[in-house]
């Protein structure tokens, strides 16, 4: 496990003072950046070597861009996230004097809300398409999801079947004797039939 660059006892994790921030800039300056871990203490600063590192990256080295982001400086960001995503060193290194993680917080804190109120996503950089269906689409889709009703089906289709009307395989005539059959006499035959439901 790696040991923490600093004890966390006695370190200060508040506010940069304006006096720690001239101390870390008077010690860079002369020893150059060296190593973070050692820093504080040779600086005479009660600070963790991290926040050493991040102050001075962030906020205090001499080629760092301050202030409020120009118009270009948005919309290259916007151009550069749609090519590399949240690869945030690689945006920094296209705009001099930014650093990732103020380029970070920038867009989090308002580029993205300001693509979304354009009806962008931020996430892929494509238009949000909001379908909601129309009132008939909507009723038919209901009516489809409701089960049919069985009132409006007719189960009671049936086939009548007469035994004495099925043709003989041994021959071309039908078995019957009568073929001049009447169309009372059919009636008659269908009523006495047995039916066969077409549905189950």
């Amino acid at each position: 496990m790696r040991k923490p660059c600093c004890d966390e006892e006695g370190t200060n994790k508040g506010t940069w003072s304006k006096q720690e921030d001239q101390k870390l800039i008077d010690y860079i300056q002369t020893h150059g950046e060296g190593c973070w871990r050692s820093l504080p203490k040779a600086a005479g600063l009660h600070r963790c070597g991290k926040s050493c590192r991040l102050r001075w990256i962030n906020y205090l080295k001499p080629d760092i861009k301050l202030g409020n982001f120009a118009q270009d400086e948005e919309e290259l960001i916007i151009k550069l996230h749609a090519l590399l995503g949240n690869r945030w060193s690689l945006i920094a290194g296209r705009l001099p004097g930014r650093t990732d993680n103020e380029i970070k917080n920038y867009w989090n804190s308002h580029i993205r809300r300001k693509l979304m109120k354009m009806g962008i996503d931020p996430e892929n950089h494509k238009l949000i398409h909001l379908h909601r269906p129309s009132s008939s689409a909507a009723a038919a889709a209901t009516s489809m999801e409701k089960k049919p009703n069985s009132n409006n089906l007719n189960l009671d289709l049936t086939i009548a079947f007469d035994p004495s009307l099925t043709p003989n395989p041994n021959s071309a005539e039908p078995s019957h004797k009568n073929n001049n059959i009447t169309t009372k006499e059919m009636d008659h035959q269908s009523q006495s039939a047995p039916t066969l439901p077409l549905f189950n």
